[in-house]
């Protein structure tokens, strides 16, 4: 089930680094390939929540092999798409039975496993969660240089039938219940996808749409906010809610959710911002991009052992603190960013943050569960699943609009710094009238004026980045405060479990 769940969270990353080449190969615009995207996490989104009330009514292993099934086949047609309007349609379905098979992974580790293994096996869901976003668009690079783009999609085939094998082998540890089939919550259903489809268009295309100045932005977020409340009351009060709120009366699983919103925005904004100031500032190749962004991925994976033993042997609420506390800290070290930043100089800002994300993401999730009744476990990984990829698309939508305006704001204040006033920048401008006079440029004091205009936005995108880390930092701080406010808990110790049946 890992590996399933690897390859569904792998299948947006792995897209990210070849949407040129995809674009060409089926002569898309601009905004039809981001469409590519954007409904992938759309379709995903929405399924999330549902996949509790799917796995109690036919049982965790008819769900999850059938997604697989779903998942191989669309991802063959994706693949062998040659027009735009196919493309979205089979990657809307794939989302879809993605979404489906990513809950269940977390929901499994937390009951099937006794309770003493089952730090070590949330330690295993969590490094499959990092290690998707970090090593997905290098492994899409390589792929589309080597084969084509259409193998992005063909590679999910020989895995797919694997993990269909496997599971339909050996997961068969729980019955489904029929009668849920009866009196489903219909109006519930389409409150909640009409909801969550709003929240996540909103979050995906806001920043490019200067927000509330765009029509259909404003008349989704009031849509969003609308059918959001009445999804909740509904849950409430209808007999048989297709997704149980029930854990949000425990307090540990409430502000444990509020910090895996902080993980989710900290995981992907980092992954999210590096590829870009290396890219844009730095000139970096893709290549380049992706050896630098890999030494988070090894160092979350080389820590995980580390962040298990360490959530085994402390209270959990000490594991939250030092993690959030190293994350913040290195994110931190982002303020100071220069645009000569290069490998080295993000090494230990992805060393030691990779180890936070992870030790605040496996602890966090514990605390979450630790106080949870096991019947209650299938709906708890749905919310968890959910709002950690929610807080991913929070992230990126404040992380673009920061860029965006404190870049506007910084040029702003660079540009009235260096008036003609200042016998700086006037110097500057003269040595380089004359650079470009000596050059031969027909026209030296326009183009040296457009150089150092240019030079003079480089300098405040890099402040704007600084911003942005400065952001995601204030949130790990933020999160650190909440696990003091959640109650002890302790890791239960049981007997090993007794083989059974042959397995």
């Amino acid at each position: 089930m890992v590996i399933g769940q690897f390859m569904a969270m792998l299948d947006i990353q792995i897209v990210a680094s070849s949407l040129v080449q995809i674009q060409s190969g089926i002569g898309a615009t601009a905004d039809e390939i981001s469409w590519v995207q954007t409904i992938y996490l759309l379709a995903e989104v929405v399924i999330m929540p549902l996949t509790a009330y799917l796995t109690k009514m036919w049982g965790t292993r008819a769900v999850y092999v059938g997604a697989v099934i779903g998942f191989v086949i669309t991802s063959a047609a994706v693949g062998l798409s040659s027009s735009v309007p196919l493309m979205i349609g089979f990657r809307a379905l794939q989302g879809l039975f993605a979404g489906a098979m990513i809950p269940p992974v977390f929901a499994t580790a937390m009951t099937v496993f006794p309770p003493e293994r089952r730090v070590t096996a949330n330690v295993i869901v969590g490094l499959i969660v990092t290690l998707s976003s970090t090593i997905g668009p290098t492994l899409g690079g390589h792929l589309t240089d080597l084969l084509s783009w259409r193998w992005l999609f063909f590679i999910n085939i020989p895995v797919g039938v694997l993990v269909i094998f496997l599971v339909g082998r050996y997961a068969d540890f729980d019955k489904g219940d029929p009668s849920l089939s009866k009196g489903i919550d219909w109006w519930g259903l389409i409150l909640m996808a009409v909801f969550l489809l709003s929240m996540q268009y909103v979050l995906e295309e806001g920043a490019s749409e200067n927000w509330f100045e765009d029509t259909l932005i404003l008349w989704l977020t009031v849509t969003a906010v609308i059918t959001g409340v009445a999804f909740i009351w509904r849950q409430l009060a209808y007999w048989q809610p297709i997704v149980s709120l029930k854990p949000f009366r425990d307090p540990n699983f409430a502000l444990g959710i509020l910090m895996t919103f902080v993980t989710g925005i900290s995981l992907f904004g980092g992954t999210f911002l590096m590829p870009i100031f290396l890219g844009q500032i730095r000139g970096f190749s893709s290549a380049e991009v992706g050896t630098t962004m890999l030494v988070s991925g090894l160092a979350m994976f080389v820590s995980s052992p580390i962040a298990g033993r360490i959530v085994r042997m402390m209270d959990l609420r000490i594991s939250m603190v030092v993690g959030f506390a190293m994350a913040a800290w290195a994110i931190q070290l982002g303020t100071r960013v220069t645009d000569e930043w290069g490998f080295w100089e993000f090494f230990t800002l992805q060393a030691v943050r990779g180890l936070g994300v992870m030790l605040a993401m496996i602890a966090s999730q514990q605390m979450s569960v630790a106080s949870l009744p096991v019947t209650q476990m299938k709906d708890a990984s749905g919310l968890i699943n959910l709002t950690r990829n929610v807080g991913g698309a929070v992230g990126l939508a404040l992380l673009t609009t920061i860029l965006s305006h404190q870049t506007a704001v910084h040029y702003m204040e660079l540009a009235s710094a260096a008036s003609m006033a200042n016998a700086n920048s006037a110097a500057l401008l003269d040595g380089l009238t004359q650079m470009m006079t000596a050059g031969g440029t027909a026209d030296p004091e326009a183009v040296a004026r457009k150089a150092m205009s240019g030079m003079l936005h480089k300098q405040a995108a890099v402040l704007a980045f600084g911003d942005a880390f400065a952001f995601l930092a204030i949130g790990c701080w933020l999160a650190l405060g909440l696990a003091f406010f959640t109650r002890p808990v302790k890791i239960q110790a049981g007997p090993a479990p007794k083989p059974a049946g042959g397995h």
